[in-house]
C-alpha cells in the first residue's frame, strides 16, 4: 500500500496521524507513507523524528479577524493545490488520510480529484472548516464522539475514537522511569500540567501565582509550559528554592509523566482528552475559549456530564485552578472515582480501527 497522511498545525492534529501511520506499518511493514504538512509548522519536525518522510506546502489558515495576512491567503492556496497535484501525481497513493488542519485540505482535493479514496479523522466534538469542506469527497469519516451526524452524511462516519500514541497506552507501566526521569519523590502527591504543545498562558499564569500554595502544601509539579513561556516559568520556580516542581517547555515522555502523576491540569484538546481517558488520570480541565465553536468546551463538557472530570472556565482559572487542584489532590476518594469514570470512555483501538478503514478503501 501507498498511503499518503495530511493535516497538521498541532499536536492534537500530529500525534493522531502518527498513530495512523503506526498501525498501518504494524499491519503491513511493507506500507509506503508520505506525510504532507505545512511549512514551518510543528509537523515539520515532530514527522520525521517519529520516522516517517514529510513534505511542506505553502498554506496557511485563514485568520477570523480582520488582517492583511489574509490577503496572502488565495495564492498560498493556489501555490498548494498545485503542489499537492504534483505530490499526489508522483507518489501515486492507493488512498489519502486527512486528519484535521488546513494542510489537509489541498492534498485530499487533490487524491479527490484524481479519484483516489479518501478518509478523513475527526478528532473534536464539533467538526472542523476544513473537515466540513472535504466531507462531501470523503468515502470514509472517522470519528471520536456520538451525534456526528449533524456535520457529516450518516453512512460515511464511522465512531472510532481518538488514536493516540502507543507508548500511551502503556503508560501504568512506566511508573518507576517516570519517577528516575523527573525526580519525583514518591511521598509528595504529584500534579501535571499540560497545555498542549505551545502551552497555555492561562495555565501558566495561574500556576505561576500558586507556586507558594503548591510548596507549601508538598504538592511535586511536572510542567509543561510551551517555548513562550519557558524562561519566565523558571524564574518563578527559581524563587521558591525547591526542587519538588519541575518546568519543561515540551514534554516528549508524555506516557512517564501521566504514570507518575496522581491529578492532571488541561487543556480540553482532543488529543489531550483521549489520552487522559486512556491513562485513567484524574482531571481538572480548563477549555481554551477561542478555540473554533468553542469545541475545547464541549469536548470537556462529554467528560464532566460522565462525572470523569472537572471544569475550571478560564475567565476564573487564575482566581479557582490552584484551589481546584488542592483540592482534588487533598481528596483520595474524588481522585479515585474520576479515574474509574473516565476509564470508561477511553477507546484503546483507535489507531487500528481507523487503520483497517483505511486499508478497506485500498481495496476493490
Amino acid at each position: 500500500m501507498r498511503i499518503i497522511i495530511s493535516g497538521g498545525g498541532t499536536g492534537g492534529h500530529i500525534y493522531p496521524a502518527i498513530a495512523i501511520a503506526n498501525e498501518l506499518r504494524a499491519i503491513d511493514p511493507a506500507t509506503e507513507i508520505l506525510f504532507v504538512g505545512a511549512e514551518g509548522k510543528m509537523e515539520m519536525e515532530k514527522v520525521p523524528r517519529a520516522g516517517y518522510t514529510i513534505v511542506g506546502l505553502p498554506v496557511v489558515g485563514i485568520k477570523r479577524e480582520l488582517t492583511l495576512a489574509n490577503l496572502a491567503f488565495p495564492f498560498k492556496l493556489g501555490r498548494s493545490l498545485l503542489r499537492a497535484q504534483q505530490i499526489v501525481r508522483e507518489f501515486r497513493p492507493d488512498a489519502a488520510v486527512g486528519v484535521g488542519g488546513y494542510a489537509s485540505g489541498p492534498l485530499l482535493l487533490a487524491a479527490s480529484l484524481k479519484g483516489i479514496p479518501t478518509l478523513i479523522q475527526e478528532q473534536n466534538s464539533y467538526a472542523g472548516l476544513t473537515n466540513k469542506v472535504l466531507a462531501r469527497w470523503a468515502k470514509r469519516i472517522c470519528v471520536a464522539y456520538p451525534g456526528m451526524d449533524a456535520f457529516f452524511a450518516a453512512d460515511k462516519i464511522k465512531l472510532t475514537g481518538n488514536p493516540v500514541r502507543s507508548d500511551i497506552q502503556f503508560a501504568s507501566q512506566q511508573v518507576e522511569a517516570g519517577r528516575t526521569l523527573f525526580g519525583i519523590n514518591s511521598n509528595h502527591p504529584t500534579l501535571l500540567i499540560i497545555g498542549g504543545s505551545q502551552g497555555a498562558r492561562t495555565l501558566n499564569e495561574s500556576i505561576e501565582g500558586g507556586l507558594k500554595r503548591f510548596v507549601d502544601a508538598g504538592i511535586q509539579i511536572i510542567w509543561q509550559t510551551g517555548p513562550a513561556f519557558i524562561e519566565r516559568a523558571k524564574a518563578a520556580v527559581a524563587a521558591t528554592g525547591t526542587s519538588l516542581i519541575k518546568a519543561y517547555d515540551f514534554i516528549y515522555d508524555m506516557d512517564k509523566a501521566y504514570a507518575v502523576a496522581d491529578s492532571v491540569v488541561s487543556r480540553a484538546g482532543a488529543l489531550s482528552v483521549s489520552e487522559l481517558c486512556l491513562v485513567g488520570r484524574p482531571a481538572i480541565l480548563v477549555p481554551l475559549p477561542t478555540a473554533a465553536e468553542d469545541h475545547q468546551t464541549k469536548n470537556a463538557m462529554s467528560l464532566v456530564e460522565h462525572n470523569a472530570a472537572l471544569l475550571v472556565n478560564d475567565r476564573t482559572a487564575r482566581e479557582e485552578l490552584v484551589t481546584a487542584a488542592l483540592n482534588l489532590l487533598a481528596n483520595p476518594a474524588q481522585q479515585q472515582q474520576l479515574s474509574q469514570q473516565i476509564k470508561t470512555l477511553g477507546k484503546p483501538n483507535a489507531a487500528r480501527d481507523i487503520a483497517n478503514e483505511v486499508i478497506k478503501l485500498t481495496r476493490p
